[in-house]
This record gives C-alpha cells, sequence and structure tokens, in this order.
C-alpha cells in the first residue's frame, strides 16, 4: 500500500510539473509575442491618435480621440496616387527581372563546362565587400542613359550578389540526376532552367523574392540623385519630402498658436507624422510576407545548410 501512495504521489508530482512547465510556456511565449507585436501596433494607433494625447502620453492600448485626418493629409499629397503606382510597378518588375536574371547567374555558376566560372563568381563576390561609391554611380547611370528612366529602377539590380549566393547554393543541392535524364531527353540548358530549375528552386526564389521586392519598394536613393521627372517619382520619396516639409509647417504652428482647444485639431507633430508614414509604407508590402512565408522559410534554411 506505501509503495502504491509513493506510486501515486509521485504521478501526481510528475503531472504537476508538466502542467507547470506548459504554462509557463504558454506565457512566456505570449509575453514575447506580445514585446514583438506591441511596437507595430503602437505606430498605428498613435496614426490614429489625436497629436495632443500622444504629446500628452496617453496612447498607450488604444488610439485617444480617434481620427482619420493624418492619412488624408497625407493620401491628399500632390502626385501620391501616381508614385504609388511607380513604386508598385518598380517593385513587381524589378523583382520579376532580379529572380531571373539572378537565377540564370546561379545556374550558369554550378556548370563546371563553364570554363571562367571560378573567376566570375569571385567577382560576383567582390562586390558585396566592396563598392564604388555615389558619384561613380551616378555617373555610371548617367553614361548609360538611365538618368530620367523608368529603367533605371530594374536594370542595376538585375543581379545582386547576395541573391546568386543563395541560389547558387540552393541549386547545387538538388539531385544531378535529374537534369541529366532532362539533357537525355533532348532538354537544352534554358528548358532545364525554366522548366526544372525554377520549380525545383521555388522556396529559394521565394526567398529572394523577399528580399529583393522590400529593396525595391523602400529605396528612393536612385529616385533622389536620378530622376527630376514628376511622373517618375517614387511614394517613398514623396512621403519623405512631405514628412520634411510637415514637420517644418508642424514647428512653426506649435510656435504661432499659444491655446489650442479639444475642438481643434492641431498639426501633427513629427513622431505623429512618421508613425502616419510607416504605416502607409509598410502595409502594402507587409502583406507580401503571408503568401511567400512557407516558401521563405524553407529557402533560408536549406539555403543555410551548405556554404
Amino acid at each position: 500500500m506505501k509503495n502504491n501512495f509513493n506510486t501515486i504521489d509521485s504521478v501526481g508530482k510528475i503531472r504537476f510539473l508538466n502542467y507547470s512547465f506548459h504554462s509557463f510556456n504558454y506565457l512566456f511565449f505570449i509575453l514575447y509575442a506580445f514585446i514583438c507585436l506591441y511596437p507595430f501596433y503602437y505606430i498605428i494607433i498613435v496614426s490614429l491618435s489625436n497629436t495632443i494625447a500622444v504629446s500628452r502620453g496617453d496612447v498607450v492600448f488604444w488610439p485617444v480621440e480617434p481620427t482619420l485626418r493624418y492619412f488624408k493629409d497625407v493620401f491628399g499629397v500632390r502626385g501620391i496616387f501616381n508614385s504609388f503606382l511607380v513604386s508598385l510597378s518598380r517593385t513587381i518588375l524589378g523583382t520579376v527581372i532580379t529572380l531571373f536574371f539572378s537565377t540564370m547567374l546561379a545556374y550558369v555558376l554550378t556548370k563546371k563546362q563553364f570554363r571562367f566560372r571560378k573567376i566570375v563568381y569571385r567577382m560576383t563576390i567582390v562586390t558585396m565587400y566592396a563598392s564604388g561609391g555615389l558619384i561613380p554611380y551616378v555617373i555610371t547611370m548617367s553614361m548609360y542613359g538611365l538618368r530620367n528612366n523608368f529603367l533605371l529602377y530594374i536594370l542595376p539590380t538585375a543581379i545582386s550578389a547576395f541573391y546568386v549566393v543563395i541560389l547558387k547554393t540552393y541549386i547545387e543541392q538538388q539531385p544531378v540526376a535529374i537534369e541529366e535524364s532532362a539533357i537525355v531527353d533532348g532538354a537544352g540548358y534554358f528548358t532545364i532552367l525554366t522548366q526544372i530549375i525554377f520549380p525545383l528552386a521555388k522556396p529559394a526564389i521565394a526567398a529572394v523574392a523577399v528580399f529583393s521586392a522590400v529593396g525595391q519598394w523602400n529605396t528612393f536613393t536612385d529616385n533622389l540623385f536620378l530622376v527630376s521627372d514628376r511622373n517618375l517619382t517614387t511614394m517613398q520619396l514623396i512621403l519623405f519630402q512631405y514628412l520634411q516639409g510637415a514637420q517644418a509647417m508642424s514647428a512653426n504652428a506649435r510656435e504661432m498658436v499659444s491655446v489650442i482647444t479639444s475642438r481643434v485639431l492641431p498639426p501633427p507633430n513629427a513622431f505623429t507624422l512618421k508613425t502616419t508614414l510607416a504605416v502607409v509604407t509598410i502595409v502594402p508590402i507587409l502583406l507580401a510576407y503571408p503568401l511567400l512565408q512557407r516558401h521563405f522559410v524553407h529557402g533560408i534554411m536549406l539555403g543555410a545548410v551548405k556554404g
């Protein structure tokens, strides 16, 4: 009987420890998820709140005196919708071109028949560590005739050394027998690339697509230095210029206005502007992650197995 009681007591302790462990895990990961998600949630509620309440620190868990005025101000900026189309176009076309040419180069560099593949690969890798700088970049793009040209947004990024490394590593992990059987059936290298390599490398391509799309969407330095045509202005540059001008206007308004009643909605301060612009610029590109998340994680993990 005593042994039975000891056994029951031990089982009860094990169950208690098990429940305690799982409860701690749940609480820990809920807290961790909250810490990760709260900053993004915070910029959303700040962008929807009255700027006075934001200045007082009243905005913590939900919007205070909710308003959409600051979003209306942003979307009311002249040329914002045309610039959105330009940014969307460069993101889609630039990503497609980058994927195609980077995958093509990565595939060529896996072929031992290519006599100079080691030299080309090393020259490609060098570009990850050394850059000509801004002035040579501007001069080169101007000599190529890409100033005030939409091709400026997509041609210089057609090949990226980092993407080539990821894709080359992934392609080298695929069974050689698949390609050999295709060659026996009469397939050429381009056919193998488009009909075999592309489908097999889908996880790595999805990972590269996310990196490339985010980079294309966020970049505006090429627009700043080489494009003066308003019809080719990207949304990022317009919002950046709007932020600079609105900050100055907001500072002048605060100096001129001494008393603001609760009925009057004051100009947004710098922090409110930044959060509103962050929401406007982050949400569109954030929609790409759920579509590619599974392939993205799989591609990164497989690409990290072999150096």
